[in-house]
């Protein structure tokens, strides 16, 4: 039986529950062909079954990210639809690839910043997780991104800039971790009480990097 009967659409569901179930017996079981299958129907011709695979790809990416790495040059396609739904799936995915292969997702900076720069909120939101693993990685992939994440911060919607802060946090360093702070004071007078509680705590736990 094809694992796509599985699929919340092939069940008449509306709601992610069997996509979420599906995900998990995936990843528990290291089941690599069945991730294949699913990748694979990306491309399918229905846009419910798209919608369900990316979903199901990006849950087990929670659960194991190795597991869905072979499958970023279809996420990064995925940046390019028209579909908004595959596009933030898609972004969703590469945030969780990043966690383990940077190199990979680094491959896709500019599909990326392109993305972010056209998309969604929820799009612009999983870009902002994406560019900050690839940063992580390294002190080449941090030279390249991290100017590119702080000019975001400093220019943000002023309710973005918590949330956007708490994401950039994975690629603070001990070299950066000053021009960081100081972008992020720059915006508190922006800020919202509830914001300037947030950002605060970001600070704190950037200055205490060592």
């Amino acid at each position: 039986m094809s694992i796509l009967n599985r699929l919340a659409s092939a069940q008449n569901r509306r709601d992610e529950v069997p996509n979420q179930q599906l995900a998990h017996d995936l990843a528990i079981k290291k089941d690599e062909a069945g991730i294949r299958e699913v990748a694979e129907h990306l491309w399918s011709k229905e846009k419910a079954i798209q919608a369900d695979c990316i979903k199901v790809l990006y849950e087990v990416g929670y659960i194991d990210p190795a597991l869905i790495a072979l499958y970023t040059d279809d996420f990064a396609k995925l940046l390019k639809s028209k579909n908004n739904r595959l596009v933030w799936g898609g972004m969703t995915a590469l945030a969780e690839v990043a966690k383990v292969r940077p190199e990979a997702v680094f491959a896709h900076l500019n599909t990326i910043k392109t993305a972010k720069e056209t998309g969604s909120v929820i799009t612009v939101d999983h870009s902002i997780s994406a560019l900050a693993f690839t940063a992580s990685a390294n002190a080449e992939y941090s030279e390249v991104i991290f100017p590119y994440l702080l000019k975001h911060l400093s220019s943000c919607r002023p309710k973005e800039v918590p949330q956007h802060s708490e994401r950039v946090l994975p690629a603070v360093n001990t070299f950066n971790k000053d021009d960081f702070v100081k972008v992020l004071e720059k915006r508190m007078e922006d800020l919202n009480a509830g914001g300037l509680v947030r950002v605060k705590k970001v600070i704190k736990q950037a200055v205490s990097i060592v």
